[in-house]
């Protein structure tokens, strides 16, 4: 298999200009108490998110900002401009931008195509995905604000997440997970871990691009305890795995944000289910 290359749209099929607003392509707002879930539907708001992205990978865990970040203060790029973004907004703060305490970035494959290529090809070959039968989603960019890391503020992003996925038929969802710092050896457990026991299939697996590639076996799986090993995963990484997630193979040092980072690779049978049975209690609820 080839690597994609930048520039090259033929990957997506043909793009569908729907002409919808960012606030057509949502599905309102799901409340959680003072917090509540939606897609950005202002500049504004997603400026917030990018702003907040800055605080949290840049001056929290030591990202290296080129000049345009650190003047701007905001984590940008392309990708940002076709992008939807799924923002947890504090109420009790404000309910536009001010009150924005979380966000996940979703790429859906007609967003991608209008740039030609998807974030994680910059890492992964991601073919397997590509020719996937389906529709595909990535996401990325996942951020807290470290006041708001709980079990609240992260259940509202997954249930945003599963609403998007309900609403635009997503069938497989993949993106870049992370682990802290750059040495692969510090994170030994955790890549060997996920080798041994999440390889994706080989129909739908992403593969390190071979200038980047990282081995994740670092030593004998027979020696890992399972359930240990488990436990000290990333929330978010754990997230994936409990909804059935599988990883890549290879794993890729990010010099520029301080991490090592993994393909991950979700069906979305169980995204939906979840989000089905949970949308026709709250129709009982609500007489509908």
């Amino acid at each position: 298999m080839t690597a994609q290359q930048p520039g090259t749209a033929q990957h997506f099929g043909t793009v569908q200009q729907s002409g919808m607003t960012q606030a057509e392509r949502g599905f309102g707002e799901l409340r959680g108490g003072n917090l509540g879930v939606r897609i950005a539907t202002t500049p504004d708001e997603i400026d917030a998110a990018l702003e907040l992205r800055y605080r949290v990978f840049y001056e929290e865990r030591g990202a290296v900002a080129d000049a345009v970040a650190a003047a701007s203060r905001r984590d940008r790029d392309v990708f940002d401009a076709v992008a939807d973004h799924l923002l947890v907004v504090d109420h009790a703060i404000g309910r536009g931008p001010e009150g924005v305490v979380a966000t996940y970035r979703l790429i859906r494959a007609e967003a991608a195509a209008r740039i030609g290529r998807f974030y994680s090809a910059d890492e992964y070959d991601i073919s397997p995905i590509l020719a996937f039968p389906g529709q595909v989603m990535e996401l990325g960019r996942s951020c807290v604000h470290p006041a708001y890391r709980n079990r609240t503020a992260m259940q509202l992003l997954w249930r945003g997440i599963a609403a998007y996925v309900f609403l635009h038929h997503i069938d497989l969802m993949f993106g870049c997970a992370s682990l802290p710092g750059i040495d692969p050896d510090a994170v030994a457990t955790d890549l060997t871990y996920l080798h041994a026991h999440h390889l994706a299939p080989a129909e739908v697996r992403p593969r390190a691009l071979p200038h980047r590639y990282v081995e994740m076996r670092r030593f004998d799986p027979a020696l890992l305890d399972p359930r240990r090993a488990l436990a000290r995963l990333p929330p978010l990484i754990k997230g994936y795995l409990r909804l059935g997630g599988f990883v890549g193979d290879g794993a890729v040092i990010d010099a520029q944000f301080n991490t090592i980072d993994v393909a991950v690779v979700v069906k979305t049978d169980l995204v939906t289910e979840k989000y089905y049975k949970h949308y026709q209690r709250e129709s009982r609820d609500a007489g509908a």
